[in-house]
């Protein structure tokens, strides 16, 4: 894939580098956390909520909403899913990684979806990144081979169990979690998951 910058004008489509938040306490914890050789996703770590930042940006990016913060770490080359939520995300990136984004709208009244519509864009090491709640987007991917380590940011109560099935909408076929909306790609065998990405399961090698 092209992979692009979230520098760069395209991704206003999808979201905002964020300026001004001191997240350096963040960082220096998030070199703690765990880096496996595949995914880990830890949607709250205490001690990433216990630093002096997390208050100002529920304030700041979230106005002052309840917000929990965990990471994702590892390896991983695959888009495999897509997936979004009703409140922005943020993220603050340890090391270089690459997001693979699309956009919401483009999701058929089916519920499937393109992969060929979706971009990648590179997240340089330390910046903060908001990935707006309309932006299809999954795990991060690796950059040259390197393990990624960044901070996800949500609404507190976010991608954890998911609240008992029901039949209202067409779209809640895609509930996976708790304000989490997910589409799979059938070469990645998600469990549980609806398997509606259409073409390629893209990579960035």
């Amino acid at each position: 894939m092209k992979i692009l910058n979230v520098a760069d004008r395209e991704f206003y489509t999808y979201g905002r580098v964020i300026e001004g938040l001191d997240v350096s306490e963040l960082l220096e914890v998030l070199k703690e956390t765990p880096k496996p050789d595949d995914v880990i996703y830890v949607a709250s770590d205490e001690k990433l909520e216990a630093c002096a930042c997390a208050d100002k940006i529920a304030y700041s990016l979230y106005g002052g909403m309840p917000i929990q913060i965990g990471y994702c770490n590892g390896s991983n080359v695959f888009l495999n899913a897509v997936e979004y939520h009703r409140d922005s995300e943020v993220n603050v990136a340890l090391t270089d990684l690459i997001l693979i984004l699309g956009r919401e709208q483009d999701i058929e009244g089916d519920g499937t979806y393109e992969t060929a519509k979706m971009e990648a864009f590179l997240v340089p090491a330390g910046t903060v990144v908001e990935v707006y709640a309309t932006t299809l987007h999954y795990a991060p991917c690796s950059v040259d081979g390197n393990k990624f380590c960044t901070a996800v940011i949500l609404p507190k109560g976010t991608n954890t169990e998911a609240p008992q099935r029901q039949n209202n909408t067409e779209e809640d076929k895609l509930l996976f979690a708790r304000n989490k909306w997910l589409i799979a790609h059938k070469d990645a065998k998600i469990e549980g998951a609806f398997e509606g990405l259409k073409g390629e399961n893209l990579s960035v090698e």
